[in-house]
């Protein structure tokens, strides 16, 4: 016999120490340049890398996207393909402004003005290029091949460039417009967000409900002069900017007598509000209740009566589930309450909170008070006046911004917007053609957010971002939407290498129209519209790869968490639909969350999660992956991170493999086996029956993992392959 080609490995191992000799391994003979270049260019397979911001370490989120980007590639590479796995970097937008802030002692927009703008931007494109050493070193720990060098950008000049083409696409198409509309507004970062962050982060909360009485000034109908109208608000500070009463115009309302006066009420809630059952001495539909007029919980705006403030309208939105069926008005705070004026006919608003969620001036008694923080002086000052009837406290869901961790409110304020609405329909059929794992997540999650669809607002009124491309006229109403820099040059001028604010405001031209001057408008655009449009911005489409974009879209594969479906997935779906009436990807893995191992999300702060380089250089990158995946997290459901859980993958699955291959290498190093002896061994049909066996095991093991694999089921994988090594270890060698 030959001399030996196997050594004893010894049934002793650390894997974190064999995993650092394949990671150098790697390093040494660029294994993954090497499996990208050996492949042909036609036989590509286009991965989207959702970028993460690029603030702080990655967490056990991070890395589980990490996990599956990796397997999937991996995979396909192993099938013939050519992946190319650039990595992404989200550069701009308020998680990188906010740490700016904290570090220049800075905070909010009248600050940063002060500081100066370009100083301040120029500190945030200083941050987000420090930040990328710890992702490299923990990606490169995990075992996932990604390129950090060939990465992109959003803040890349040439990734703003190609945004701005697919602005001045939607631009052409007529779906960019812009208007005064009530909008979710977060206060912490004094700027609107779009319906789909409002929807992000909902929170329990306490808040005082008031019951308040208003005064009828005149008879009207059934109306007597000195009659009182009931309404309800869980949102006190909105009552300066009162300006009607809605009601349904087919409920029927009652005047209640209680205590010598007569209280109108929706007769359905009569009951709830009074227990002992007062007289009803009056009773008519809403509809006759309307153009009643009354006196306003404050009379800060009470010039605005000659404009056809302060009297009851009707409205189709008006519920009986909770209040009194008669609906405070604040047009400049509510959606409704703005399209309810419209309808009626009062083109009337006024807004006395500014940018940060303070009372202006014109309303002196809470002058530079936030809103909510004036909450009980103007409950004081109602019931001081006898119009406080009653004061409860109510726990309800309410908005937060998901960014800065401050409850929203919602304001009017000029916004330009992506008319979603009339692509709606579209994205339903398109997303029926996305193969989404799990599958619910698509048909039910996502499918049903986009039935409900709204338009988009992607204005936002910050600093670090990329520009909104729209010059508008000083003189008259002029717009022009410029969709490249070539574009911007022949009509100012200037060539910019640059497209960050604080560079391309400074640029103007002429009015094709008339004498004016074409300025920039001074907004900047959500970062989500960053990242939808990265398919193309990535590879500089259209000004450059026009035959190798047509070749990667849509993207056979991506990957994110479930917060994705009203995020990225979303944006995606919309610009794809917008410019090529195609679905974006094919294929979509949708996660969960992972939580603390308190059930609760894992925080820094808390320190309620084990440090991931911890937890890999004690048990591997192959156990931490292996646990992932084989978890309800592939399932899109929650996973509760244990390190036992961990520690269970060594004991259970990874060790029996090694001592089956240290049982192996034991006997052949002393029989002197060869790999030639392998070579000439005798063919599956003459071997014995237990080695028959277990081939036949290895092949169904082959086929259903292909089989899973290609519909990319990634939680359905490990489970046989676990089966595989018990028949491996417990059946086989111990039979043989």
């Amino acid at each position: 016999m030959t001399s030996g080609d196997f050594r004893r490995v010894a049934a002793s191992v650390s894997f974190p120490a064999l995993e650092e000799e394949v990671l150098a391994l790697w390093d040494r003979v660029d294994a993954f340049a090497m499996s990208v270049e050996m492949r042909p260019p036609d036989s590509e397979y286009t991965f989207y890398d959702g970028p993460p911001f690029a603030s702080g370490s990655p967490h056990y989120g991070h890395i589980l996207a990490g996990v599956i980007k990796d397997i999937v590639p991996r995979y396909w590479t192993m099938r013939g393909h050519r992946i190319e796995r650039r990595f992404g970097w989200d550069t701009h937008g308020l998680p990188v402004e906010m740490e700016v802030e904290k570090e220049l002692g800075v905070s909010g927009p009248k600050a940063i003005e002060a500081y100066g703008v370009a100083r301040f931007n120029e500190a945030c494109r200083a941050k987000v290029e420090r930040t990328t050493e710890d992702w490299e070193r923990i990606m490169r720990r995990l075992g996932r091949w990604v390129d950090f060098e060939n990465d992109y950008k959003t803040m890349d000049p040439d990734f703003m460039e190609s945004e701005w083409w697919v602005f001045s696409q939607l631009w052409d198409k007529g779906l960019i417009y812009r208007d005064f509309k009530v909008v979710p507004y977060s206060w912490g970062a004094a700027t609107p967000l779009s319906n789909f962050e409002a929807n992000m982060d909902y929170r329990d909360v306490d808040d005082p409900a008031i019951t308040v009485r208003l005064r009828a000034l005149e008879g009207h109908g059934p109306v007597r002069e000195g009659d009182y109208f009931l309404i309800w608000t869980t949102t006190p500070w909105t009552l300066p900017g009162n300006l009607a009463i809605a009601v349904g115009e087919e409920i029927e309302y009652v005047a209640a007598k209680v205590d010598d006066h007569r209280y109108w009420i929706a007769e359905a809630l009569v009951g709830g509000f009074w227990t002992d059952g007062p007289e009803v001495v009056a009773r008519a539909p809403g509809a006759q209740l309307i153009g009643a007029r009354y006196e306003p919980p404050f009379a800060y705006f009470e010039k605005e009566r000659g404009r056809g403030a302060f009297r009851v309208i009707g409205s189709a939105e008006v519920t009986m589930d909770e209040g009194t069926g008669l609906v405070h008005m604040a047009p400049a705070y509510g959606e409704v309450d703005f399209y309810a004026l419209q309808a009626a006919g009062l083109d009337v608003l006024v807004d006395p909170v500014d940018a940060e969620a303070r009372f202006t001036d014109e309303v002196a008694d809470v002058a530079g008070m936030h809103v909510k923080d004036a909450d009980p002086i103007l409950i004081d000052l109602l019931k001081r006046r006898g119009l406080l009837v009653r004061r409860e406290q109510i726990r309800h869901s309410y908005p937060f911004c998901p960014r800065t961790g401050t409850p929203l409110i919602y304001k009017a304020i000029p916004t330009w917007f992506v008319a979603v609405e009339q692509l709606r329909d579209r994205m339903v059929e398109l997303n029926e053609r996305i193969h989404w794992v799990p599958e619910y997540v698509g048909t039910r999650r996502f499918g049903n957010w986009l039935e409900n669809a709204r338009d988009w607002a992607i204005s936002r009124n910050r600093y670090w971002g990329n520009t909104i491309p729209v010059w508008l006229c000083d003189t008259c109403d002029e717009q022009v939407c410029v969709g490249s820099v070539d574009d911007l040059e022949q009509r100012s001028g200037v060539r910019l290498a640059d497209l960050h604010k604080h560079i391309v405001d400074e640029v103007t031209f002429p009015c094709p129209s008339c004498e004016g001057t074409m300025l920039r408008t001074p907004e900047v655009l959500d970062t989500w519209f960053d990242s939808g449009s990265m398919p193309y911005a990535q590879i500089h489409y259209p000004f450059e790869n026009r035959e190798r974009f047509q070749r990667r879209f849509p993207a056979d594969f991506i990957a994110e968490g479930l917060d994705q479906t009203r995020g990225w997935f979303y944006t995606l779906l919309i610009l794809g639909t917008a410019l090529s009436d195609q679905e974006p990807f094919q294929n979509c893995v949708v996660n969960g969350m992972i939580l603390a191992e308190d059930g609760r999300k894992m925080s820094k702060s808390l320190k309620n999660y084990p440090d991931p380089t911890a937890v890999l250089d004690e048990f591997g990158a192959d156990a931490l992956r292996a646990y992932l995946i084989n978890s309800p997290v592939l399932r899109a459901e929650p996973l509760i991170f244990s390190e036992n859980g961990v520690r269970e993958v060594v004991r259970t699955v990874m060790l029996p493999l090694w001592n089956s291959f240290s049982f192996f290498t034991t006997y052949a190093e002393a029989d002197g086996i060869s790999r030639a002896d392998l070579d000439v061994a005798p063919a599956a049909h003459e071997r014995p029956e237990i080695d028959r066996w277990i081939l036949s095991m290895l092949q169904s093991l082959i086929s259903e993992v292909n089989l899973l694999m290609e519909g990319y089921y990634l939680y359905s994988v490990v489970p046989p392959m676990i089966g595989f090594i018990d028949h491996l270890t417990n059946w086989y060698i111990r039979r043989s």
